[in-house]
């Protein structure tokens, strides 16, 4: 019996009137279905009462069930509450469903469990208004204060022309901008240290410091960092609810502005969770290809957050030289797919176009010129010993508080955790090359930025792989629900023209089925949880970012330190707001 069918049957044992079913999905992630009585106590002891338990509460989600009409087999509800759950000594995941029922539902919080799950369950609140008893401080995230119903429901309008014309009078304009007013009371904290009174100071919305519209509320001791707390949300688009909006591929572009720094690599888990939908195999040269510029994008996204943390912390040059040289990496994507940072350009199925001639050249050239550009970078940055100075020992975390805040990528590396879902995980390939996983052991701003400085070379030793052993054959899977045919073929006969037409114009029309599917991203994992109800766009689509699990521990390795501090950290963290709000 293998450790999947162990734990279920093991949970079957313990709990057997409290388990209602399980559920066969697409992804073959095991998914139970609990009652919310015991959810709980279940999470609790898959925590903490197993052996190799699931340790990490990788992402907590709702589902509005009231308007889908293929649920065969599963509970009865109105709402649905998904905890996805990471065991890294099993390799495995696990999901755990429950049934909620009623017009305001509510559920045990799991905050005393998993600390991480603070702002998952104030997300669910905010979009699905689903209450969580016992939560510390249950309050909207990412829509303001004053925002009137829960966007996720499926009632909530999702375009403006459904909506009454926007109007701010002056009373409104100040009611809004009372909301923006900070009261400690209300966020839990004290105006009072030891033996003075604390300072709260505004760092942000718009601070160079913090990448971003984001708001960070200070109490500060002096100069030593009391407390903290995150506001975010100021980058709220609503990709979520858009994808209910669009069809399989016309929301591919929307992903682009995810993590608006990693390009192809935002399309990545989603055009795999659709093709696991749907049962689409993709051509070995597509796979191939999606590897190469993912990694092209990694170095881009990496050379800005060098480049960007060393101008943080005072030294100007290397932002310069970084950027000149992300240039040099947009010309090779720019000459392969058209586009720059946001090319769109993978597709359900494979990838847009072929590689075009020459381009076997133009990543030869890069590989060449690159490594002597990182051996100067190690001598401007990392072996600077002003910038040793501000990064080592600041911002630590240990392995533990990673896996506990729901930390992945190079983070969660920089701990001494060797994970990397392209090596535990293999997608599209991986497999079948050679590369190695940077590892560092303090779990300080210096090692997070170890990690990354070697994860550019490891990004240069798989392009150089790619280069050299690009397979012949299609770039595009001939599935009837992946990408369009030809555009030569449709002017053969009219059947296909027809197919052309209806793929472009409505889009695939997917089986009904949930598929989950996750990749190694630019900043950490990134995932896409699909649920199809047999439509031509998504039931429901989750898009877990990393960034939105990081930010949420900044406030907890931050206290203690001066601003600074913080300041460093923030670089190191390697975030991206549109990532964090979406």
């Amino acid at each position: 019996m293998d450790l999947t069918t162990d734990i279920l049957q093991d949970l079957q044992n313990l709990f057997g009137e409290w388990i209602l079913s399980d559920q066969t999905t697409k992804d073959d992630i095991p998914t139970v279905w609990v009652t919310p009585q015991k959810v709980h106590e279940i999470l609790s002891y898959l925590k903490t009462g197993i052996s190799k338990p699931y340790r990490m509460l990788y992402d907590v989600t709702a589902i509005d069930e009231r308007l889908r009409s293929h649920r065969k087999g599963q509970p009865g509800s109105e709402f649905t509450i998904v905890y996805h759950l990471l065991s890294f000594d099993r390799n495995s995941d696990i999901r755990v469903k429950t049934p909620l029922r009623g017009e305001n539902p509510s559920i045990l919080s799991i905050v005393d469990i998993w600390q991480s799950a603070n702002w998952y369950e104030r997300e669910i609140w905010d979009m699905f208004g689903i209450k969580f008893e016992g939560h510390p401080h249950l309050r909207r995230i990412l829509m303001p204060p004053s925002w009137n119903g829960h966007p996720l429901r499926k009632e909530h309008p999702a375009r403006a022309t459904e909506m009454g014309p926007f109007q701010l009078p002056e009373e409104k304009a100040e009611s809004l901008e009372k909301d923006l007013q900070f009261n400690p009371e209300e966020w839990g904290m004290k105006s009072e240290g030891q033996d003075t009174d604390l300072m709260f100071l505004n760092f942000g919305p718009q601070h160079p410091g913090t990448h971003g519209l984001l708001r960070i509320i200070l109490a500060l001791d002096g100069e030593e960092i009391a407390d903290a707390v995150m506001d975010i949300g100021y980058h709220h688009r609503g990709a979520e609810k858009m994808a209910e909006r669009q069809s399989w591929h016309t929301f591919i572009p929307y992903t682009d502005r995810i993590d608006y720094l990693g390009g192809v690599m935002n399309n990545f888990a989603y055009v795999q969770a659709a093709e696991s939908l749907a049962g689409i195999q993709v051509p070995e040269k597509a796979q191939m290809i999606r590897i190469m510029m993912a990694e092209f994008f990694r170095i881009s996204s990496h050379l800005v957050w060098y480049g960007t943390f060393a101008q943080d912390l005072g030294a100007m040059s290397p932002v310069f030289y970084m950027f000149n040289d992300r240039e040099r990496v947009f010309e090779i994507v720019s000459a392969i797919t058209g586009g720059r940072m946001h090319p769109a350009w993978f597709r359900i199925g494979g990838v847009s176009q072929d590689l075009p001639k020459g381009w076997d050249r133009l990543v030869s050239e890069f590989i060449e010129y690159f490594p002597a550009r990182l051996a100067e970078y190690d001598k401007l940055v990392m072996q600077n010993p002003i910038f040793k100075a501000r990064t080592q020992g600041v911002g630590t975390y240990t392995l533990d508080d990673a896996i506990e805040w729901g930390v992945t990528g190079p983070g969660l590396r920089a701990c001494g955790l060797d994970w990397d879902f392209r090596k535990k995980r293999p997608y599209s390939g991986y497999d079948q090359l050679e590369f190695d996983v940077p590892v560092a052991s303090k779990g300080d701003c210096y090692d997070r930025a170890v990690v990354r400085v070697e994860e550019l070379r490891q990004s240069l030793r798989i392009i150089r792989q790619c280069l050299k052993n690009m397979p012949e054959g299609p770039y595009k899977s001939d599935h009837p629900l992946a990408t369009p045919p030809l555009k030569e073929h449709t002017m053969k006969d009219i059947e296909t023209l027809i197919t052309h037409f209806l793929s472009v114009s409505w889009g695939p029309v997917v089986k009904p089925g949930e598929s989950f599917s996750r990749i190694e991203a630019t900043k950490g994992a990134n995932s896409y949880y699909l649920i199809s109800d047999g439509n031509t766009m998504a039931y429901r689509t989750r898009i877990r970012t990393p960034s939105f699990a990081h930010l949420q521990m900044v406030p907890y390795i931050s206290k203690g330190l001066t601003i600074a501090d913080l300041i460093a950290i923030l670089g190191s963290v390697d975030y991206v707001l549109a990532d964090v709000d979406r």
